[in-house]
């Protein structure tokens, strides 16, 4: 840069006859080679202007050797605020793209403490339906389903025994899995037919929330150990990809292999309340999140909670079984309503 200026200089300095162009500051006779007049814009253009005294041009180069420092964005503190509640140890991070929860509180005026279920998501179980059903095979879909639960239920009885607490996580890591992935794959059928679906899609996600609610309740109420986080791991994974491909392949066998599951859910849960009448497991009180879901009174024990795990599974049981029976009959399950607004 410095040579290309010389140059310059030197070129004009013939031409004027020898004469130097005058400039606004000149640098030190070290620094000839740069005798330039200099501007503090940044990358601007080169702007020639006469020279009064000599009536030659002068070069102002609009650039300098250090930019300006770029002005600084306003800073925006709602992205990074964070402000602790009053009375409470909660952080609540508000949002500077306007997304904050407004106030919500219980019936009785105190503070709503859940993200997870909003009070409206919450309602009673229905304990008056019938656990005692059962789909008998009668075919070679049927007792395919059947069957594939019996054996499934094998290594869940040799591993967990009668420690029907943590067979019961394990149960719910599985069972949220089928209503997700039957809900899915309604969803991405609806937007490439352009069809309606009758209120399945809704039914399906909605039964995998409950399940996996109730996952957050057995987990206040076990505390998994480490190998059996990683069991849940490997089981979730290989069912999740089993039952995809059965959905795609056959959504009426999918739909009686659940169930089939439901039906042991009921039996395993079954077990577990003669544990606790019989003293074998203590009848704790229930868990907050248990209580303020299932709409229980305060003073509810974990007999309750089981209780009306229950009563969900019965329903799941039959919504499932329901849903193969559709296809059974050569029909989508758009054609029939759909069992929304039990949870």
């Amino acid at each position: 840069m410095n040579r290309l200026l010389a140059n310059l200089v030197l070129r004009r300095r013939v031409i004027n006859g020898g004469r130097i162009i005058a400039g606004e500051s000149m640098l030190q006779s070290q620094e000839f080679a740069a005798a330039v007049v200099f501007s503090v814009r940044p990358f601007g253009p080169a702007v020639i202007a006469p020279d009064q005294d000599f009536g030659s041009f002068q070069w102002r180069r609009m650039i300098s050797s250090a930019a300006e420092p770029a002005a600084k964005a306003p800073s925006v503190k709602q992205a990074e605020a964070v402000s602790k509640k009053e009375g409470g140890d909660q952080v609540a991070v508000s949002s500077y793209w306007g997304i904050s929860r407004s106030k919500i509180t219980r019936e009785d005026g105190t503070e709503w403490p859940w993200n997870c279920f909003m009070p409206w998501d919450t309602y009673e179980s229905n304990l008056s339906i019938d656990l005692s059903k059962h789909h008998v095979p009668k075919n070679f879909v049927d007792k395919f389903a059947y069957r594939t639960v019996k054996l499934m239920r094998i290594p869940t009885d040799i591993f967990f025994k009668r420690r029907y607490g943590c067979r019961a996580m394990m149960l719910e890591t599985v069972a949220a899995v089928p209503g997700m992935v039957g809900g899915m794959l309604l969803h991405l059928r609806s937007l490439r037919k352009f069809q309606q679906s009758g209120g399945w899609i809704k039914a399906l996600l909605e039964e995998a929330e409950n399940e996996r609610m109730h996952l957050m309740t057995m987990v206040e109420l076990v505390k998994p150990k480490w190998y059996e986080r990683l069991l849940v791991l490997t089981v979730q994974g290989v069912f999740f990809n089993a039952f995809f491909v059965i959905y795609i392949l056959s959504p009426k066998l999918a739909h009686r292999i659940v169930g089939y599951l439901e039906e042991e859910a009921i039996h395993s849960y079954t077990e577990y309340l003669k544990d606790i009448d019989s003293g074998a497991i203590e009848n704790v009180p229930a868990p907050a999140i248990a209580i303020d879901y299932w709409r229980l009174p305060k003073d509810s024990t974990l007999k309750d909670v089981i209780t009306v795990i229950r009563a969900d599974e019965a329903h799941h049981r039959d919504v499932n079984h329901f849903a193969s029976d559709i296809h059974f009959q050569g029909k989508e399950l758009r054609e029939a309503p759909a069992p929304v607004g039990y949870h």
